[in-house]
């Protein structure tokens, strides 16, 4: 035991006090008066041996209340068996305020975030008066211990909270010497690698928070299968569940929201650790975006029960045709013109309005004798910007090396041609296959072997990114190629009848439906991450010229305004630390409605995969001493277990306790000894 305070210890001399005061009541004589001498034989003296034994016992209380009040003000303590080097004048906290930490196992159980504010809250306790302390969540700047206090109040979680792992990427360049951490140390953010990277100068603290047993159903994506989407038409709408906790899931309650309508409802078993896809139907009415939702009946961790997402009709896509015949501009007439779900334009390579063609989704350059240079470059930007090229290769070619140069700067090739002069010789083209993507849902089941058309190829290629068509004999008739990021999509034969007759059969049209629908691309995703970082969004059709171009982020009657730059119609903006919830958000410029994107947390949050005070133990192993864990999670005060470690444990409160009971007794032998002599007196009395 040590003294804090050791010169109170003077304060003893006061014990000779109660000493005097003892030694001058035995002392004093005492008299009796009696009103008859008869009395004095009915009179049962008291003998000295019980008074002395009364006044002894009052000595002794005195001596003891003023040893311990003494004591008091000595303040002993049982020296801590880790010494600090020096006493610490900033120390650091940083508190986990990711959604995970709102998981708990039952109801009434403080989650884990409510834990680790309760015990920050206590941390100071542990510490002497001087001491300033820093929530690194918002600030590095050492505060009083009523400032800290007040900033751990407003802490709230956040689904662009700063996670454990990314706190030991920078602890390096935090100030204080001792750093506490709490946080659940999820198995996807918390790794061996992230203690080994802590400053050997640091002192650090990790105090896992939580519960052991976690059962969590979320959303981990749904999808459609094709990027174009028609309204008032049935969707497939694939839905993909993962159980992040470790205890199995049964017959989970899964809704589907399309607005407020409901659209779907199911019920399904996840297992741990793994997924379960359900496929639903839905139907988007009119033109508008509509504001979807998978809401769980998943309980108690409910923070992900809710994934939002938005799905816009899509609109009709540009088509483009530059045909050098007659015959071909007809046919792509009849093809697209006629169906609503294209917008459709033909012109000629020598009057081609190049605004358009650079606005168009998909162009089909089908028979031209000769590619000019100034289409080259056109066509060539059209892939650049992500469109899709469709190249038809004419029956009577010009200049093969226009079409070489072409094919050079998109990227296409090697190409081989056929000699010139040599009459078509049609062969079959081979069945596509049911496994093909490009295909699904085109071929329903077939009792015989389908008539497929014939082709005679004049130009050949050796690689290619996908062969969507082939002829039987394995080459391809109509292949796939990338061209940064758009998309080029190469025939084989001209579309003239000498060539072949696909133009007729019934595959010719889902073909040409589809390389149009797969040249529509999103601009917009269905659904963001609150931790995405950069978001990009097209906003060409909303600028307005003149004027500041301020987008702005509004969620109910909240506001933000992102950091964002503008560059040839596209915005990207920074989602803003502030956004904390999930849910739809209206991208908006000068008051009007530009975009309604969908925020959800960071999946990573809803796996609740956690290491243990023991597992983290492990971890830290003991080649890093300055590195402790602290369990937090089974109600122990980390701030007494940090004090009783290396400040010491304090005993004045027990000498308070003593001091008190010292009164207690001398109090009690007062009144009992007294109430013994008035039953001694009572026969007198009578």
């Amino acid at each position: 035991m040590a003294l804090t305070y050791p010169w109170f210890l003077l304060g003893l001399v006061s014990i000779a006090i109660p000493i005097a005061i003892h030694l001058f009541e035995l002392r004093r004589p005492k008299r009796i008066l009696f009103t008859n001498i008869g009395f004095i034989r009915e009179v049962k003296l008291i003998s000295a041996r019980q008074r002395k034994l009364k006044h002894l016992l009052v000595l002794l209380a005195r001596i003891s209340f003023i040893t311990f009040l003494v004591l008091i003000f000595v303040q002993p303590y049982i020296p801590a068996p880790i010494q600090n080097a020096q006493a610490q004048t900033s120390v650091g906290v940083f508190v986990d305020a990711t959604p995970s930490m709102q998981a708990s196992n039952r109801n009434s159980q403080p989650n884990g975030f409510e834990q680790s504010i309760k015990q920050a809250q206590e941390l100071p306790n542990a510490y002497s008066t001087n001491t300033a302390f820093s929530l690194l969540n918002s600030s590095i700047q050492p505060r009083t211990t009523s400032a800290y206090r007040l900033e751990l109040d407003k802490l709230s979680i956040s689904g662009e909270a700063d996670g454990v792992g990314g706190l030991l990427n920078r602890i390096s360049a935090v100030k204080p010497e001792q750093v506490f951490v709490f946080s659940d140390f999820q198995k996807n953010d918390f790794s061996a690698k992230k203690i080994a990277s802590i400053d050997s100068g640091k002192q650090v603290f990790l105090v896992p928070v939580g519960t052991a047993d976690k059962k969590n159903v979320f959303v981990d994506s749904v999808w459609l299968d094709d990027a174009f989407i028609r309204s008032n038409t049935n969707i497939k709408l694939h839905i993909r569940l993962r159980n992040g906790g470790n205890v199995e899931v049964d017959n989970c309650q899964v809704k589907l929201f399309v607005g407020d309508r409901q659209a779907a409802a199911f019920r399904t078993d996840v297992p741990v650790g793994g997924v379960a896809t359900t496929t639903v139907q839905l139907r988007l009415e009119g033109e508008r975006l509509s504001e979807c939702r998978v809401e769980l009946n998943d309980f108690p961790v409910t923070f992900d029960n809710s994934f939002y997402f938005a799905l816009q009709p899509s609109p009709k896509i540009k088509v483009l045709d530059i045909a050098g015949t007659t015959g071909g501009a007809d046919i792509m007439r009849q093809l697209y013109a006629n169906e609503p779900l294209f917008a459709y334009n033909s012109a000629k390579a020598s009057n081609a309005d190049y605004r358009t063609l650079e606005s168009s989704d998909i162009v089909i350059v089908e028979g031209q004798a000769r590619i000019e240079t100034g289409l080259r470059e056109s066509l060539v930007r059209v892939a650049k910007r992500g469109a899709s090229l469709v190249i038809v290769p004419p029956s009577v070619l010009t200049s093969r090396s226009s079409y070489n140069q072409l094919f050079e700067d998109l990227g296409v090739g090697p190409i081989q041609w056929e000699p010139a002069g040599l009459a078509p010789v049609l062969r079959d083209v081979a069945v596509p296959t049911a496994q093909n993507p490009f295909f699904k849902d085109v071929f329903g089941s077939q009792n015989r072997q389908p008539v497929m058309p014939k082709a005679s190829p004049v130009i050949r290629w050796s690689r290619s990114d996908a062969n969507i068509v082939q002829m039987r004999d394995g080459e391809g008739f109509l292949g796939a190629f990338s061209s940064g990021p758009g998309r080029v999509y190469l025939f084989a034969a001209p579309f003239s009848t000498e060539y072949t007759d696909f133009t007729q059969h019934a595959l010719f049209v889902p073909v040409m439906y589809r390389l149009a629908m797969q040249s529509y691309r999103r601009e917009q995703q269905p659904a963001y991450r609150l931790n995405q970082g950069t978001i990009a969004a097209n906003v060409a059709e909303a600028i307005q010229s003149g004027g500041e171009q301020v987008f702005k982020l509004s969620k109910d009657s909240t506001t933000f305004i992102p950091s964002q730059r503008l560059q040839a119609g596209i915005l990207r903006f920074d989602v803003p630390v502030a956004m904390r919830e999930p849910g739809f958000y209206t991208l908006s410029l000068n008051g009007k409605t530009v975009a309604t994107l969908a925020f959800n947390f960071d999946k990573r949050e809803s796996e609740l995969a956690t290491y243990s005070a023991e597992e983290l133990r492990q971890l830290v192993g003991p080649n890093q001493p300055n590195v402790q864990v602290y369990d937090g999670a089974n109600g122990e005060s980390v701030a007494a277990k940090y004090k009783a470690e290396r400040v010491g444990k304090p005993l004045w409160y027990y000498c308070l306790w003593a001091a008190l009971a010292s009164l207690l007794a001398e109090v009690l032998v007062l009144r009992f000894m007294r109430q013994q002599k008035a039953q001694q007196q009572t026969p007198i009395a009578a």
